[in-house]
């Protein structure tokens, strides 16, 4: 083990941004100001000195595209030698989601169901002793959502990559202690993800890791992306620091093992950049062939949450603004939303020596990547800002789903039929309940009465759909806005079966 003063490290702390050619699909990319491209580097630079960061390293996602990525401070301290987008660092835990995908991925082949009992796949797990007779059996989908009643288990599991095939036969046969029944809440667990690699190898027949590369890595060209760091070219693994008593000191690193499954991948920025546009490019659902390893429906399943549902913070993160944050656990990932409906897919990672975040808003089409090499030194915080920043430079709205035939015609016989409610000819076109639930007497004084305030109608703007069947529009009038929405029926050939209208400020 060797440290060095934080003083002397800092005299050359220097930032180093470079650009990064990785695409995944060829879909234009709005670009980054200079301006807005140094603001991001000084957030970044200013947090790893605040909280002790050998080194930091980070790529900016817009749509399909890594747009900026920065480097900051060192890959080893002894030598001074700097870090780059190019070095390789431990990602810890936001490995889990690579293993939710590989059970995600088999279970599309028809080789698993997520409800089977992991028993069928680990007979070494039949005799597992619940705390309950009345447990219900452990099974993938538990193992997948942190619900098996396994314990948290992260200071234990994270000094066990080196753990062999040998040694997690005798943990099992030994006997496994639960905390709680399987099913019933949420609690992180190592194990349970390290047993999800298992049953990886029980169906395969090869490695988790052989399983994974090939099937997930390959096909990204995630080509600087490994298990093992004496895999990588001398000098492109990092050297992991834990900071104490004002002094860095080495972290050993640790070869890998069956543990790896739960948090020991080791990637570049650019090479995870592959996988979260990948993630990204599940979003929205749409009408092209399928390009990535696995369906973008899977991908968009593993986002949704699964579990652990609960209260985070009144803060997007610490010092930020203002603002309830939700969160849950999905596949292998976290789901959160903010008081303002912004929606996060992202998984932190923190391993002695390591500490990483990655986080994607798909209804924004932005995400970034960002390792550092201080023991659970988290760039979370730091992420959430500069993607709040992103939003509010660039003024980047949330994608709209598209608008269907059927909705655009709607409208269109909406806007003949007002303000009068004149429908001849167009009955067909209310359901059954509308004419009940709406009196026609009513519709026409609450209509008469709203374009006459509203004054000449001078433009119509476009419908905004909230789905493919339900939508509102902006009538614009000389005096006053309209502002009217509507909700079609699930027939076969959609009927109106609600409808609202308001006047509404100009503005």
């Amino acid at each position: 083990m060797s440290s060095i003063s934080i003083n002397s490290a800092r005299r050359v702390f220097s930032v180093s941004v470079l650009a990064l050619a990785v695409t995944f699909m060829p879909l234009s990319a709005q670009d980054l100001s200079a301006g807005l491209k140094h603001d991001i580097d000084s957030l970044y630079r200013a947090f790893a000195e605040e909280n002790h960061f050998p080194g930091i390293v980070y790529g900016i996602i817009i749509d399909t595209m890594v747009v900026h990525t920065g480097a900051s401070g060192f890959s080893s301290l002894a030598d001074s030698t700097a870090v780059s987008i190019s070095t390789a660092f431990r990602v810890a835990s936001m490995t889990k989601s690579f293993t939710a995908l590989a059970i995600m991925k088999l279970r599309d082949e028809g080789k698993l169901n997520l409800d089977d009992p992991v028993h069928h796949f680990l007979p070494e797990l039949k005799n597992l002793q619940y705390l309950t007779t009345d447990a219900p059996v452990l099974t993938i989908r538990h193992l997948l959502t942190h619900t098996a009643g396994f314990p948290q288990d992260d200071p234990w599991a994270d000094r066990r990559l080196e753990t062999t095939e040998e040694e997690l036969d005798a943990l099992i046969a030994e006997g496994i202690s639960m905390s709680n029944v399987p099913g019933i809440t949420y609690e992180y667990s190592n194990l349970g993800y390290t047993l999800l690699g298992r049953v990886i190898r029980a169906i395969t027949g090869e490695s988790y890791q052989a399983y994974i590369s090939s099937q997930i890595f390959r096909p990204l060209g995630m080509d600087s992306t490994v298990w093992e760091f004496g895999d990588l070219p001398a000098g492109v693994m990092t050297q992991g620091y834990r900071y104490l008593h004002s002094r860095w000191t080495e972290e050993q690193l640790l070869h890998d093992g069956p543990f790896g499954a739960m948090g020991g991948l080791i990637s570049t920025v650019g090479d995870f950049a592959r996988y979260a546009i990948m993630h990204l490019s599940a979003w929205p659902p749409r009408n092209v062939p399928e390009t990535g390893p696995v369906k973008r429906s899977t991908l968009r399943e593993m986002h949704a949450p699964s579990s652990g549902m609960a209260y985070s913070s009144s803060r997007l993160y610490p010092g930020g603004p203002d603002c309830n944050v939700i969160v849950a656990y999905g596949y292998g990932l976290r789901w959160s939303v903010d008081c303002r409906g912004r929606k996060k897919i992202y998984h932190n990672g923190g391993l002695p020596g390591f500490g990483s975040n990655w986080t994607i808003m798909p209804e924004y089409g932005i995400g970034i990547v960002a390792f550092s090499n201080r023991t659970y030194g988290s760039p979370w915080a730091v992420n959430q800002e500069v993607l709040e920043l992103l939003i509010d430079s660039m003024d980047i709205q949330p994608r709209a789903p598209e608008v269907t035939g059927t909705l655009q015609s709607r409208k269109n016989d909406l806007v003949r039929i007002l303000p009068g409610w004149d429908i001849s000819g167009y009955e067909s076109l209310f359901s059954d309940n509308f004419f009940i639930d709406n009196l026609p007497a009513d519709l026409k004084a609450e209509s008469a009465i709203i374009f006459r305030k509203a004054g000449e109608i001078l433009q119509i703007r476009e419908i905004v759909p909230e789905n493919a069947l339900r939508g509102t529009f902006i009538m614009e009038g000389r005096d006053n806005n309209i502002t009217v929405g509507f909700t079609l029926t699930p027939e076969s050939k959609p009927r109106i079966q609600a409808f609202s209208i308001a006047l509404t400020p100009k503005r």
